[in-house]
């Protein structure tokens, strides 16, 4: 018997893999059984880690199709003369100063062989307490199959609320992964949608929101996403 529909709502969370997507050989899904769950929506914020440090955590479909958070860790994210320089600027607002991060929001099957994945590289300068431009790029990665099969993307957008003297930068990345291949050959049974939400600040500061709506998830899927500054 499948799994009801199940929306979780997370707390504050990161991500354990690395921001650039890497290519996937191995299949991508798991076929339909009586460990599938059904329309599974998965949300969650990051903490605002202290500069210089990126956050990381894995959660992961467990058997009754709830949420099961790993650990969070934080971990150094620049070296110390950076994390010192992060940290001055941060202190005083009316400094001149860029910033970058990079962000991912993906979706791993129980063998740990990730099949969709959204990623985000946002770029800002400021100056005298404001955001003088801001640009992010936004790229897909999902796992192929070797027959021209597997994971595929159905739809992507993004869109940043401001790019030139900004108070502040909401930028937002949507895509929609499809599947058809060895797993499901009617292209019928999984849909994975991702959306990536980050707020720039002119104080160099940052907040990342994701969520992920699964049309069917196996147990033991894990969801892995984060923002890490470079």
């Amino acid at each position: 018997m499948k799994k009801r529909l199940v929306s979780v709502v997370l707390g504050a969370a990161g991500l354990l893999m690395a921001m650039a997507p890497g290519a996937v050989a191995a299949p991508a899904a798991d076929a339909p059984s009586t460990q599938t769950c059904d329309g599974v929506t998965l949300t969650g914020s990051l903490p605002v880690p202290p500069a210089g440090m990126s956050v990381q955590q894995t959660v992961t479909i467990g058997s009754d199709c709830k949420p099961q958070e790993g650990p969070v860790a934080y971990v150094p994210a620049a070296a110390p003369a950076a994390r010192t320089a992060a940290k001055a600027l941060a202190a005083d607002t009316t400094a001149t100063g860029h910033r970058r991060i990079t962000s991912a929001n993906e979706m791993y099957d129980c063998c740990n062989i990730r099949m969709t994945g959204l990623y985000t590289t946002s770029d800002w300068n400021t100056a005298d307490g404001q955001i003088t431009t801001a640009a992010t790029t936004v790229t897909q990665g999902f796992n192929r199959e070797p027959w021209n099969a597997g994971w595929s993307v159905a739809s992507a957008t993004n869109s940043d609320d401001c790019t030139t003297s900004c108070a502040v930068v909401n930028s937002q990345a949507h895509a929609d992964f499809s599947y058809k291949g060895i797993f499901d050959v009617t292209g019928n049974w999984y849909d994975n949608t991702h959306h990536t939400y980050l707020t720039l600040n002119p104080d160099l500061t940052y907040s990342c929101t994701f969520d992920v709506q699964l049309r069917h998830t196996f147990v033991g899927w894990n969801w892995q996403r984060g923002c890490q500054v470079q």
